[in-house]
């Protein structure tokens, strides 16, 4: 779905207002409104609607609950648009020391449709093999380690908004403040996270497989 923006009226601040409408014909959007007044919006097709609200409460979920700068949200409030996240990469690829948001929330994607528990060690896999697939500096790195407490309490910051959201009346939308912390969160080595994240639009892609399939 094309995404949109509007220009700023004044200097950026680190905080979005986040805004996920549930419209009455099933289908949805979302908003993020930045300190400065500027903004950027994705309308979603009924189809993407049931899968993305979610998905998009599950990365608010992580980068707040984990202390994330720079995942999804992180880069939004920097000024990226919502369409920058994926081809034609109009502010060119997800900057390196971005934190893996995405890949943590697509294991809890996975999770949540399957029953299947995810596991901090597939999700480390998951980093590695990104990495190396996509020429990272160094490869597989293993200076980003993510542990079962980290998914635990994604897994309860996510459980609450999940259930706002699902008991949200159509028509109505439900808002969020979001505010980048003071630093990038640190690895159990004391060291930053910087693996990459993969596109917005490969969530996209998934959600259009699994309809497919259903």
């Amino acid at each position: 779905m094309p995404a949109h923006h509007t220009a700023p009226t004044a200097a950026a601040a680190p905080e979005l207002r986040i805004r996920i409408k549930k419209n009455p014909d099933g289908t949805g959007s979302l908003a993020c409104v930045r300190a400065d007044g500027s903004a950027t919006w994705q309308r979603q097709s009924e189809r993407l609607a049931r899968f993305f609200p979610l998905h998009d409460l599950t990365h608010y979920a992580v980068e707040t609950a984990l202390g994330f700068r720079r995942g999804f949200y992180g880069l939004v409030a920097e000024g990226w648009d919502i369409g920058d996240f994926g081809t034609p990469w109009p502010r060119g690829r997800i900057p390196a020391d971005a934190e893996p948001a995405e890949l943590i929330v697509a294991a809890l994607d996975q999770e949540r449709a399957t029953g299947a528990t995810a596991t901090a060690a597939d999700v480390n896999a998951s980093i590695a093999l990104f990495d190396a697939q996509h020429g990272m500096p160094g490869g597989a790195r293993p200076h980003h380690v993510v542990t079962e407490d980290d998914l635990a309490r994604a897994r309860a910051a996510a459980r609450p908004l999940h259930e706002r959201w699902l008991a949200l009346p159509p028509g109505e939308t439900l808002e969020l403040s979001y505010a980048r912390p003071a630093s990038t969160a640190l690895d159990d080595r004391g060291r930053p996270r910087e693996p990459s994240v993969p596109p917005r639009a490969a969530a996209q892609r998934a959600a259009e497989s699994r309809e497919r399939g259903a």
